[in-house]
């Protein structure tokens, strides 16, 4: 099966007719297309039709998770309605196959990597804040053990890994994602890892246990790869 991925794709109000040149290409390249959250700017209803229509020109299945930008207004579930009525398949916490691959999707969360991962200790607004870490992890793993297909994929928004999200600010690497978000890969072994929200960060990568981890942000791809569509494309038979 070939993947085409993209995430931040910050669909605005008015982006109508932006959208669908850039994304119908993905029809003769890939058998589905994974969308890895900010799907709109502002979490609008408004951004959410308009970006249901651009998707229009899209014929091959469409998962997807949502971002922090589509949480944004507080209308989270009005734009994954949107989105579902138009035929994507929006996933949070949960899982779908398309022709034998399985896919598991989160949000995710923010929080650092590694020895820098903040501790689920000291004040209780912190450990509910680290909390909100593990939940968007234990979800992952409830959706990867649903699966029982031969190849799984897993897409998120925020990175599982410090890897590719280098390029960005030392400041805020700790607020692109957060090393939980790894734990369950390792014990569901995944075939890939999409996300995106690093706009700078690195297009690949591999988790501690060696799966491929690619960083799918539309500016990101733009940059790594100029001359052909804002979309990665990966052939899960040649990794």
């Amino acid at each position: 099966m070939r993947i085409a991925a993209v995430g931040d794709i910050h669909c605005r109000k008015d982006a109508a007719g932006t959208i669908a040149p850039h994304l119908a290409p993905v029809n003769d390249l890939a058998e589905v297309l994974l969308l890895c959250g900010d799907l709109t700017d502002y979490g609008l209803a408004e951004e959410a039709h308009v970006l249901a229509k651009e998707l229009s020109v899209v014929r091959i299945p469409i998962i997807a998770v949502l971002g922090n930008h589509d949480w944004e207004s507080g209308a989270q579930d009005e734009v994954a309605r949107i989105l579902r009525e138009a035929g994507v398949q929006v996933l949070d916490g949960d899982a779908c196959e398309v022709r034998d691959v399985g896919f598991a999707g989160i949000k995710g969360f923010i929080g650092g990597f590694g020895r820098a991962t903040l501790g689920h200790w000291g004040e209780p607004v912190v450990k509910r804040f680290v909390q909100e870490a593990i939940d968007e992890a234990l979800k992952l793993e409830s959706a990867l053990s649903r699966l029982r297909t031969g190849r799984r994929v897993a897409l998120m928004h925020y990175a599982p890994i410090q890897e590719t999200v280098m390029g960005e600010p030392t400041e805020i690497v700790a607020f692109l994602g957060n090393s939980r978000l790894a734990e369950p890969l390792g014990r569901y072994p995944v075939d890939a890892v999409f996300h995106g929200h690093a706009h700078h960060g690195t297009p690949e990568a591999r988790s501690p246990t060696g799966i491929p981890v690619y960083n799918v942000a539309m500016p990101l791809m733009r940059r790594a790869f100029p001359d052909s569509p804002p979309f990665r494309v990966l052939d899960l038979d040649a990794m």
